[in-house]
């Protein structure tokens, strides 16, 4: 018999390392078999919640947040898409991508966890930044995206054009915050034990596996 589990995936869109960490959790559950039965729920984290509308570039934006030199960026961005394509995620990022602000995104997240469509629309959206190369505060790359998660497209510029859901997210994000949640991933199961940063799927299962013996 599974044995059910809760998963809240704590991430924002514009992190790297949170699709990396996303395909390890999902490799590994999927190695699982039968063992478990997750029911995950993405949950909101602005990496950069004062961004402005038009982005900043990558290199300035990593300079000046961290202190880090172009060639040290570079460095990181080729670990970045070593890890990455190691769990079948193409990442094209390089010297001219940009930082965008994600509070839109996670307005549709939370109406695409309502439709059941949560996890193919943070799918969508982790594709159209990191392997299109897409503004995703720009409301029609959503929409798009929205549409390749197999979302309605009227009602996701519906949402855009409004503020629907934007109190369900920063509530969110508060709450996560106020449970000590200060980077991400974050992945949190069951209420109670806590996983952090890019695991590899075999540190996921590992981990899985001990959570679901103590059931």
């Amino acid at each position: 018999m599974s044995r059910p589990i809760r998963i809240d995936f704590v991430s924002d869109v514009s992190c790297p390392w949170c699709i990396i960490g996303l395909r390890g959790l999902e490799t590994a559950l999927d190695r699982m078999g039968d063992a478990v039965e997750a029911d995950i729920h993405f949950q909101p984290f602005e990496l950069n919640p004062a961004m402005v509308p038009e982005g900043e570039n990558i290199v300035e934006h990593i300079g000046r947040k961290y202190g880090a030199t172009p060639e040290q960026s570079a460095a990181t961005r080729a670990t970045i898409r070593e890890r990455a394509a190691s769990v079948g995620f193409t990442m094209a990022m390089g010297d001219t991508s940009r930082i965008y602000n994600s509070f839109d995104a996670h307005r549709l997240l939370h109406w695409a966890g309502i439709e059941g469509r949560q996890a193919e629309m943070k799918h969508a959206l982790f594709d159209s930044y990191f392997t299109r190369g897409e503004n995703i505060a720009d409301h029609d790359v959503l929409v798009a995206a929205a549409t390749r998660a197999g979302l309605d497209e009227g009602e996701a510029r519906a949402i855009l054009s409004s503020d629907r859901y934007a109190a369900e997210v920063r509530e969110a994000e508060r709450l996560w915050q106020g449970r000590g949640i200060q980077s991400v991933p974050a992945i949190v199961i069951d209420n109670r034990y806590l996983i952090s940063g890019e695991q590899p799927p075999e540190a996921f299962e590992q981990a899985l596996r001990q959570i679901a013996a103590q059931a």
